[in-house]
């Protein structure tokens, strides 16, 4: 039997469980960013595009995870707010001056469909990004541009395209002030990352794995602070569905005035909870301190933990190297749980059990 440890470095595993190819997604990670910005970057919307003064995102799962890192570095950098609404109705201030965007890599989301039929309805200004699908429809129906994805994946795959695109969309129209140099900067990070991380990198040299391993059997939570909220939401959702396991995620500094308290009982817990902390040097001094002061918690209650540092110098690629590090760490606790990283079974049960 191949031992845990020299498991990951043996390329008959991926060939054994990885039967839709999940490795080849992550392989792509770095080129697909790079298409997806110049897609979104050349999609042509009209100058009244940039007529807004607030834009809504509406998606769910995987197709909703770019809004959430958009909303992020509006926050930081955008000239308008963003908001990401995971719901069938819409929120009761859309008006003339709303920028709505409708993800949905299927394009048959229901919740989606629901809030987007709603939309229409409205004077907000609208656009579309699927692979096709109802949305689609509706949309070229109502003539409402539409910018298409054209890779096949998983939704959550798909991330280079819910993500980077909305940020080229966003440079192009004048709503998000990313550089240039910004991009060039993540996408570097990324293919550095993706040399360093992927399976034939071997374990001893390798973090992602060396993580996935301390996370067999454990479960994870995880912890982020600023611009890395939300990619401690995308490490919880990718070991979800990729890897089938329970996993929890939350936020400095809201997190030191309540989920701290939450390590006391039951404490059998203790010793299966394994805390990720996704740190960065550009969060807030105090938040940094925070981070510090938790380690030195968890170490007094005797929770064991994993500091995982965001690489490059912007936001942008400080986020983009974490949440590639995240999807390596998914995938490789998928090969040590024994499963198929790409089926969701759960999910066509509930969708099924809905319809």
């Amino acid at each position: 039997m191949i031992g845990v440890h020299n498991l990951l470095d043996n390329p008959k595993v991926y060939q054994r469980l990885d039967h839709s190819g999940m490795l080849k997604h992550l392989h792509q990670f770095p080129t697909e960013c790079q298409q997806a910005w110049e897609r979104g970057v050349d999609f042509g919307l009209s100058l009244r595009y940039s007529q807004v003064n607030k834009a809504i995102v509406l998606g769910m799962g995987g197709s909703a995870i770019g809004g959430q890192l958009l909303r992020r570095l509006a926050i930081l950098e955008g000239e308008i707010p963003v908001w990401v609404h995971q719901d069938y109705d819409l929120p009761p201030f859309v008006d003339e001056h709303t920028l709505i965007i409708a993800s949905s890599y299927s394009g048959n989301t229901e919740e989606t469909i629901s809030s987007f039929t709603e939309s229409l309805k409205t004077p907000a200004k609208k656009i579309a990004i699927t692979a096709g699908g109802k949305l689609r429809d509706q949309a070229e129906q109502a003539g409402i541009p539409v910018l298409l994805i054209n890779y096949q994946a998983p939704p959550r795959s798909a991330f280079p395209h819910s993500f980077f695109s909305l940020v080229g969309i966003f440079h192009e129209l004048g709503l998000l002030c990313i550089k240039p140099a910004d991009l060039m900067e993540a996408i570097e990070i990324l293919n550095n990352l993706s040399a360093e991380l992927r399976e034939t990198s071997p374990s001893i040299s390798n973090p992602a794995k060396q993580l996935a391993t301390s996370l067999l059997g454990r479960l994870p939570v995880i912890y982020g602070a600023g611009i890395l909220s939300e990619v401690a939401q995308r490490w919880k959702t990718q070991l979800n569905e990729n890897s089938k396991t329970g996993a929890f995620c939350d936020v400095f500094p809201e997190l030191g005035h309540n989920a701290v308290v939450g390590y006391e009982y039951p404490h059998e817990s203790r010793e299966r909870i394994l805390t990720i902390f996704l740190h960065s040097f550009l969060l807030h001094p105090r938040i940094s301190q925070r981070y510090a002061a938790t380690t030195a918690l968890l170490d007094r209650l005797g929770i064991n933990y994993a500091m995982v540092e965001a690489g490059g110098k912007t936001p942008l690629a400080q986020m983009m190297s974490l949440v590639l590090f995240g999807d390596y760490v998914s995938l490789y606790l998928a090969m040590l749980n024994g499963v198929d990283p790409t089926p969701t079974e759960p999910i066509e049960y509930l969708k099924n059990h809905l319809s």
